[in-house]
């Protein structure tokens, strides 16, 4: 029995370094798979910390594209905001001043009108407008001279009459606006009070203008003075002038004093005439007393050439003639 269970035992020594490598080989086995097991669970780690790396960047650049889409459909919405403001602003300014071009048109016709209204009147109540529509871009200053020239006393009212307290005003005005080019004058006059008429002669000739008058009917008395107190004048081929001594209304005192009254009057008028036109004052004294023409009075009548002849006016012609020169006189004065 005890060698039996030596032997048995040997048995189990010599089995148990076999089974002691086998364990070994096992337990190698085991190791290696163990490591390779954590190898792969570390690359598996690996790939999938590589993999939720590049699942973020997908991630975030979809996001990013996302954000800006949005961000651009947001600009663009902002843009178009913008672009619906300018317009709405744009087409509010452009009827605003669509506005405002109606309403300078409607305010330029309503000032033309009031303008032509205004000339109208000035016409009507004094006989005076402003030439301004030709071509060669000069204002003139039209004044007509008519009726009986009215003094210091008003005349009855079925007289025509031009009152010099609206004619030097007038004058003054003429001289003082810069606008003004030119002056042209209409006569058609039987005279009137000498103080009046060679006070408005006086204020004529002293304007530093271009002055043209025209008679254009009658230029009589103290009508010779107005005519030629201008730089230039003419006189239609029918008009008429008529040179006469002084005359006196009223009460006269017969004395010498009364004489020589008159004689200074008439030497004031002579002198104004003789000095602004061509005529002599001893040729002008003589026309004034002439007894041969008028059957009731001293003096002499001229018609149309005549006047020119006598050198009183310059030249015979119109209207067309008399605004010819004016323009003339006007471009010559600003050269």
């Amino acid at each position: 029995m005890s060698e039996v269970n030596f032997i048995l035992y040997d048995s189990e020594q010599q089995i148990q370094p076999e089974n002691s490598e086998s364990v070994k080989d096992t337990v190698n086995m085991n190791s290696l798979k163990e490591s390779s097991i954590d190898t792969v669970r570390q690359e598996k780690q690996k790939d999938e910390k590589v993999v939720e790396k590049e699942t973020d960047k997908i991630i975030d650049k979809a996001t990013d594209k996302i954000t800006d889409k949005a961000t651009d459909k947001a600009n663009d919405k902002e843009t178009i905001k913008v672009d619906d403001a300018k317009n709405t602003q744009k087409n509010s300014n452009v009827k605003q001043e669509k506005g405002n071009i109606k309403k300078e048109r409607l305010d330029e016709d309503n000032t033309k009108k009031e303008n032509e209204k205004l000339k109208d009147q000035k016409i009507q109540d004094y006989g005076q407008t402003t030439l301004e529509d030709n071509g060669k871009n000069h204002k003139i200053h039209l004044l007509s001279i008519i009726g009986e020239i009215e003094g210091h006393e008003c005349l009855s009212q079925n007289t025509k009459t031009t009152k010099y307290e609206h004619l030097l005003p007038q004058l003054a005005t003429i001289e003082d606006d810069t606008e003004t080019d030119g002056l042209l004058i209409l006569i058609n006059t039987v005279g009137g009070d000498v103080s009046c008429g060679l006070a408005l002669a006086e204020m004529i000739a002293s304007l530093s203008k271009p002055t043209v008058s025209l008679v254009i009917g009658d230029s009589h008395s103290i009508g010779v003075p107005l005519a030629v107190a201008t730089e230039y004048s003419f006189i239609v081929p029918t008009g008429t002038m008529i040179v006469h001594p002084v005359r006196m209304s009223g009460m006269v005192i017969g004395a010498p004093q009364t004489y020589d009254y008159f004689k200074l009057i008439q030497d004031r008028i002579v002198g104004f005439v003789s000095s602004h036109s061509r005529i002599k004052k001893e040729r002008l004294e003589e026309l004034m007393l002439n007894t041969g023409m008028l059957s009731k009075d001293l003096g002499t009548i001229l018609v149309g050439d005549k006047a020119v002849a006598e050198g009183i006016i310059n030249e015979v012609g119109g209207i067309r003639q008399a605004v010819d020169k004016l323009h003339q006189m006007i471009e010559e004065r600003k050269q």
